[in-house]
């Protein structure tokens, strides 16, 4: 359990889980369509919960060339029905408002290829043409927006889900996104998404083609913007919460640690990665936070192109979560966290790779193989699940 859960989080566990079987009995009482409309409410009920802190890690490397490679998981409790996107250049934007400040419209400048969620027009990962690349990650307990009052004036108003858009269609790199922030020229408001049924806390991660990366977190209504040199980003807590936390791990080293020497005794490591040797290993954000910084760090780069990207997919494979690791046990299957997709961004040379659950083979999106000028905004569902295929083997062995 989180240090940082709170007393009455627990108590509310504990009342839950002495109201669970009233529960079983009253839902076995409802009719079929009725219980299925059940358990997707509790679905999205359980991101509300101050534990369930959905598992979205990233972090990037860079090659032997110093280009940059960034890479990130995208884990939820139910499906997110995500589908690749491609926004073309000149493409018309609408972000969600309130009634009292519909929200902006802009003009796209820059195509984007990128992930969306329900089916939306609009990005929870993606790249631009420019190298520009970053992702939204569920903030939960600290993400705080600004409040819907006169205050906001004619400034432009975006939804949580929005600014990834609004920022990766709009600008060619981090200094120009970090810019318009400084200017203040938009602001982000806690509106409800229509699908989850409440606002979500999310906070963000950009990247761009030069090795600069930034994190946005919405705190107490402003949006807060902090220069990332380490390239990584998990969930709750904040930023600088997760940067203090790296002090309790300066002893860990990729370096095999030496032999020492206790009472006349010479002590050897048992097998190889003692220099790791206490490094977490849960599936909390402040663990994944550390592991992502040690691989990404200790990580020997590779050429540029394919090799680094199957580099970081090595990476990112250690952060893949499959159906069962992380429950909730008040809400039991309804909660069953997983890492729903998974992509590559290679901020070189523009090419986006995802891979989902049912399909873990990297899918390439090229903006070679795409118009930047397009006339509309382009869809595509995951692949099904693909049969491994066979492998021949010879009737008879080499001549030795």
């Amino acid at each position: 359990m989180p240090a940082f859960l709170s007393p009455f989080a627990m108590l509310a566990r504990r009342a839950a889980a002495r109201a669970r079987p009233r529960c079983r009995r009253f839902v076995r009482q409802l009719p079929r369509r009725l219980r299925a409309a059940l358990a997707l409410c509790l679905a999205a009920a359980m991101v509300l919960a101050p534990l369930d802190a959905l598992a979205c890690t990233s972090f990037t490397i860079r090659t032997g060339t110093h280009g940059v490679i960034y890479a990130r998981t995208m884990e939820f409790g139910f499906p997110l029905q995500s589908q690749s996107i491609f926004i073309p250049r000149q493409q018309l934007i609408s972000a969600t408002g309130t009634e009292a400040h519909p929200g902006a419209q802009w003009t796209t400048r820059y195509a984007v290829i990128g992930m969306n969620a329900f089916g939306l027009k609009c990005l929870s990962d993606g790249m631009n043409e420019k190298g520009l690349a970053g992702g939204l990650l569920y903030f939960p307990d600290y993400a705080a927006y600004t409040k819907d009052s006169k205050d906001i004036g004619d400034r432009p108003v975006l939804a949580p889900w929005d600014l990834l858009t609004w920022a990766l269609t709009n600008f060619a790199n981090v200094a120009e996104v970090k810019d318009a922030l400084a200017k203040s020229e938009i602001v982000v408001l806690g509106v409800k998404e229509p699908h989850l049924g409440f606002v979500p806390g999310v906070h963000y991660t950009l990247h761009d083609a030069s090795g600069a990366s930034i994190v946005i977190e919405p705190i107490d209504g402003q949006l807060k913007v902090y220069d990332n040199p380490y390239g990584v980003l998990t969930n709750s807590p904040p930023f600088k919460w997760h940067e203090m936390n790296l002090r309790n791990y300066v002893k860990l080293s990729p370096t095999q640690a030496p032999p020492r020497v206790i009472a006349g005794q010479t002590i050897k490591p048992l097998g190889e990665g003692s220099g790791l040797l206490g490094i977490p290993g849960d599936t909390t954000p402040p663990s994944r936070f550390i592991r992502a910084l040690g691989f990404s760090q200790a990580a020997v780069p590779a050429a540029p192109g394919l090799p680094s990207v199957r580099l970081a997919e090595h990476i990112l494979n250690n952060f893949d979560i499959p159906k069962g690791w992380a429950q909730d046990p008040a809400l039991q299957e309804a909660s069953i966290e997983y890492t729903q997709w998974s992509v590559v961004a290679d901020l070189e040379n523009r090419r986006y790779y995802v891979k989902s659950y049912e399909d873990p083979t990297l899918r390439e999106l090229d903006f070679k193989q795409l118009d930047p000028n397009g006339k509309h905004i382009l869809l595509a569902p995951l692949h099904d699940a693909v049969t491994p295929p066979v492998t021949p083997l010879s009737n008879r062995m080499a001549a030795q």
